[in-house]
């Protein structure tokens, strides 16, 4: 099939700089990244492209450079549907909140409206690709619900996971370790690898293109976020041991991280691990494995997150501990929202349960992020329903300014490794807090031996 227009549903952090990406690197290939909420359609096509709704270095200058040629954002979903010979679905999978498998499985309701869509539009034959995170099967789901339509036309689903880190998403699209595409064993499986597989081959070298079963490739993202999320963990479980050994967590780090079987990557001791993929992923893998009856194997991933919990609890608990065991009415500043540093993202992210944790202690809480706004920072607390709008209002104070989100503070709490911070004038901070002053760095950013000189009382992660 010679692929002239793709389309893809879904214009959030995966769909939209995947498109750009493809779209720079095929200009012979008109790209329509499709959604219903015209609000973040317009905001992609805004002039200045500083302010698209995914803050990710070197996006805007991509986008900026296909849109209008080649690239396109807009809510006329049929259309694009219609005129596209390979759709891409990249719309949101979480966690169920509701019925059998709630609080694990994977919510494909999203999923099946788009195929539903595509099946009721399509008048000729399609390749549709799982661009989303999906529990492994998801494809023969799709394939049921579009070879039911009626109308002759033919479909191959394929399965084509992301391995994208926030922050990082661009060269992780421009230079990926791999791309991973799963099909059908049959010809015409094939024949759409193929075609998929030609696609990425104007700029990613076709030995780092893996093709597999659709299965394997659905399970293969699935695993390879658990695995990540696994390592940190496991770097996060021990940083509570060399707090009470007198170890240092970052020499332990570095020591095994030298051993070319562990390798350096994904050992930092912090807060905890936040996003949309690793939670909810992991959560995906064990209620599959219950759904089989795997129930050692379920506990063992389930783990992972249990540990992840406990550290973002712990986090919230020293703090409270330290400040003589009482926060009320205490101002507590929080550098960072977002889940990591370089994106917008705060899907996940600890600042939003530890600040849940300190107000529940009564504390106020002042924060600052320099990629996310004070909707967004409201909208996560009210998600929890924790208590009621007017409260976390109350409590809570998002200001544009570092320094004077921590004037007065009797302390802060370090949420997000902006590099920003550790350039700071902790002097100047000092003075303007309250004493004694106390830091608590839950990325162990910054340098302990400098914060100490000017008078900080300060707590890092594992030592």
């Amino acid at each position: 099939m010679k692929v002239t227009k793709i389309c893809c549903i879904g214009a959030g952090y995966v769909g939209g700089p995947t498109m750009a990406v493809i779209a720079q690197k095929c200009p012979d290939i008109e790209v329509t990244v499709v959604d219903l909420n015209a609000e973040r359609i317009a905001a992609w096509n805004d002039k200045d492209i500083n302010n698209i709704p995914i803050y990710e270095p070197g996006l805007g200058e991509i986008v900026g450079e296909a849109r209008g040629r080649n690239l396109f954002f807009s809510t006329e979903v049929e259309k694009a549907i219609h005129e596209a010979q390979l759709i891409f679905i990249s719309v949101n999978t979480p966690t169920k909140t509701y019925g059998s498998g709630k609080g694990m499985a994977a919510d494909l309701k999203y999923i099946e409206l788009c195929a539903r869509q595509i099946a009721r539009i399509a008048k000729d034959d399609k390749i549709v690709v799982e661009k989303s995170t999906l529990p492994v099967r998801t494809a023969e789901a799709i394939k049921s619900i579009l070879n039911h339509t009626g109308n002759g036309v033919q479909f191959q689903i394929l399965s084509n996971p992301e391995f994208l880190a926030e922050g990082t998403a661009v060269q992780d699209l421009l230079h990926p370790d791999r791309v991973l595409i799963g099909g059908e064993t049959c010809e015409e499986g094939q024949k759409a690898i193929q075609t998929l597989v030609d696609i990425y081959a104007h700029w990613v070298p076709r030995e780092k293109i893996l093709t597999t079963n659709v299965w394997s490739s659905e399970l293969s993202k699935l695993t390879a976020n658990a695995f990540l999320a696994q390592r940190v963990s496991s770097i996060n479980a021990i940083s509570e041991l060399c707090e009470k050994t007198g170890a240092n967590v970052n020499e332990v780090a570095r020591a095994i991280g030298m051993d070319s079987r562990i390798g350096p990557k994904f050992l930092k001791a912090s807060v905890g691990f936040g996003g949309s993929c690793f939670q909810k992923d992991i959560l995906n893998l064990v209620y599959i494995c219950k759904s089989f009856g795997l129930v050692e194997v379920a506990d063992y991933w389930e783990q992972v997150i249990i540990m992840n919990d406990h550290q973002k609890r712990r986090f919230g608990n020293n703090i409270v501990s330290t400040l003589y065991n009482t926060v009320a009415d205490k101002k507590i500043a929080f550098l960072g929202w977002a889940f990591k540093k370089d994106t917008n993202d705060t899907r996940e992210s600890a600042a939003i349960y530890i600040a849940d944790d300190l107000v529940n202690e009564q504390a106020n809480i002042a924060v600052y992020d320099p990629k996310v706004d004070a909707d967004q920072v409201y909208a996560d607390l009210d998600y929890l329903k924790t208590r009621n709008v007017e409260k976390n209002r109350k409590k809570v104070t998002v200001f544009e300014d570092p320094y004077e989100t921590c004037h007065h503070a009797h302390a802060i709490a370090i949420m997000t490794e902006w590099d920003e911070f550790a350039a700071y004038d902790w002097q100047r901070i000092y003075d303007n807090m309250q004493k004694p002053a106390f830091v608590f760095d839950g990325r162990n950013l910054l340098d302990e031996a400098k914060l100490r000189e000017i008078g900080f009382i300060y707590q890092s992660i594992g030592s």
